[in-house]
């Protein structure tokens, strides 16, 4: 691919506006030095010199795509508490629009806090509710779709399992897809793959696709990838299949029978937090602006491996994207 049909893509990611609908977690980073361990069981004791606060899961995705120059609409559920209004605020100071966030006082707002000493996480720590959303919650999500629909490209339903993404909401979002033509676009959850038939394009990860199908992946050079990629095609009836090997880097499949093998761009990883979120960001993005499949693949590889050389749960801008192009 030439690198001026890139840049032709990414100038028009301003024009392209995206939805992205699925659970919001607000990611707490805890940063510190280790020097010693601990009297009281073997483990290492962190000297928590700072902390940091930033959107997590679907906002992850929306912060992604405002990086990269997209206009992003964001919907999902945070609870009434601190952490939902730190999440909110964190949003609106990076200009993300925020009025498709609706506040469930019955659920607290899903908190993932890492603590990172010398480059590396030491210990992840996860409060959240996975509860399925009450219909009339479900409702209020539909209600917002169904007021911006016509002003938006794409959608992005982000699967983290913890109760936004049901039966009920994607048939009702792909319904409305359906009707104004609209791209579709999941980030799954393994146990979810049932709900997702119809959607444009789906990007799981090597072992989500392989538990999909039930086919078990002999290594990702192997002819069972090829195997789990067309057989997750036709299961799911979509346009494309784009399955992440990370360090082996990508394969795509389409629903005329191409298959494309993307190797890694990533030179230096130092955290995988949040690069499907990078990926599903980039990938809808460049679909939104007219790219085709297997361009828009390569650009959300080269996102990807940028992200991975920064530590935290991290976003890429334009500027770095077209920095890495060249």
């Amino acid at each position: 691919m030439r690198k001026e049909n890139f840049k032709k893509i990414i100038s028009k990611f301003s024009k392209a506006n995206v939805l992205v609908i699925g659970d919001l977690i607000l990611d707490e980073f805890l940063w510190g030095e280790v020097s010693r361990i601990s009297p009281e069981a073997p483990v290492p004791v962190v000297w928590v010199k700072s902390e940091s606060f930033i959107p997590g899961g679907a906002a992850n995705v929306a912060n992604n795509i405002h990086a990269l120059g997209g206009k992003v609409y964001l919907t999902g559920v945070i609870g009434k508490d601190e952490r939902g209004r730190t999440l909110t605020e964190e949003l609106r100071k990076k200009g993300i629009n925020i009025q498709g966030i609706i506040v469930d006082e019955e659920r607290p707002t899903t908190l993932k806090t890492r603590v990172i000493a010398h480059h590396q996480q030491v210990v992840r720590i996860d409060k959240e509710k996975k509860e399925v959303l009450s219909s009339g919650i479900i409702g209020r999500i539909i209600s917002y779709v169904r007021g911006i629909i016509k002003d938006i490209d794409a959608i992005i339903i982000e699967d983290y399992g913890k109760g936004v993404v049901t039966p009920e909401l994607l048939h009702e979002i792909l319904k409305m897809a359906k009707r104004y033509k609209r791209i579709v676009t999941v980030d799954p959850k393994e146990e979810h793959f049932h709900y997702y038939k119809g959607v444009t394009a789906i990007t799981p990860n090597c072992h989500e696709a392989a538990q999909a199908v039930g086919i078990k992946p002999q290594g990702v050079d192997s002819d069972s990838i090829v195997k789990i990629g067309k057989a997750l095609l036709g299961k799911l009836k979509c346009k494309a299949v784009l399955i992440t090997l990370g360090e082996h880097g990508m394969r795509l499949f389409e629903e005329k029978g191409r298959v494309t093998h993307i190797p890694t761009f990533a030179r230096d990883v130092f955290d995988v937090s949040g690069a499907g979120d990078t990926v599903i960001g980039a990938f809808t993005l460049a679909l939104a602006s007219g790219a085709d499949m297997a361009h828009a693949a390569r650009i959300s590889n080269f996102a990807a491996g940028i992200v991975v050389g920064k530590v935290g749960t991290a976003v890429v801008t334009q500027k770095e994207l077209l920095a890495g192009l060249r």
